[in-house]
């Protein structure tokens, strides 16, 4: 499992991204995977085709906008109960929740940081890139009660369409195989969207995630839905769908 893998499975981008990314690196696999109280990861199916239909789930909230918990190039509703959070760094440069870095982190009083520390933002940064975009907002599905994200990427303005973006996302993306695109429009965008197979290495499992990819005038936007194997995917398409069918342009 290369880093990225790591990023989409059911483990948070956000606070604590980098103490959870060296526990990772260091063997706590399955402390990246589980959670929620669903104990030992379940046994993976067959995933469903790109053009299956899915239920669209009851809305919560709404994020994109100035103002909410994240604000994005385009706006779009959250399932009930799912609780989003920004991975963008704050105003010193890091993803870490308050408090997370002290004294401990430090080498002396000029404040410099410790080897360690600064191989843990290397990996922090690492994972929240993949191909063109940036991650820069995730949504938690535990606390409606399952273990995956909704996450959102970001890139600068450019030519790229929104095919061209989606397939260097995916492709940026270690194990990623088998992937399907299809079209699609929504609240007067156009864009694309993809399934496709994820294979861990050191796991020896294989599940499904999926995407779509929009561009907009404030650059192309990735949301993506993984989950922590194919049975969380699928109980998590619905709010997946949901923020498909409600994607807008974010008003100025």
């Amino acid at each position: 499992m290369g880093s990225r893998t790591v990023g989409h499975g059911g483990r948070s981008l956000g606070g604590g991204l980098v103490v959870a990314a060296a526990g990772c690196l260091a063997g706590a696999l399955t402390a990246c995977g589980a959670g929620g109280g669903h104990g030992a990861a379940k046994p993976t199916a067959s995933g469903a085709g790109a053009g299956a239909s899915s239920a669209v789930a009851a809305r919560g909230g709404t994020i994109g906008a100035p103002g909410s918990a994240c604000r994005l190039p385009v706006t779009f509703a959250l399932a009930k109960n799912w609780k989003p959070e920004s991975t963008v760094p704050d105003s010193t440069g890091s993803t870490s929740s308050p408090g997370s870095t002290g004294s401990s982190g430090s080498t002396g009083s000029t404040g410099s940081t410790a080897p360690d520390d600064d191989l843990a933002a290397e990996i922090a940064d690492a994972l929240l890139h993949q191909g063109p975009v940036t991650a820069v907002c995730e949504v938690d599905a535990k606390p409606a009660g399952h273990i995956g994200f909704l996450r959102v990427w970001t890139g600068e303005p450019g030519a790229a369409d929104a095919r061209s973006v989606l397939a260097s996302f995916v492709g940026a993306e270690k194990g990623a195989a088998h992937a399907t695109y299809r079209a699609f429009t929504t609240g007067g965008l156009s864009g694309t969207e993809v399934e496709y197979r994820v294979t861990s290495e050191i796991l020896e499992e294989t599940k499904t995630e999926r995407a779509l990819a929009v561009t907009t005038p404030d650059g192309p936007v990735v949301v993506h839905l993984g989950g922590l194997d194919d049975e969380e995917h699928r109980a998590m398409l619905p709010a997946y769908e949901l923020a498909k069918s409600t994607l807008r342009v974010t008003a100025h």
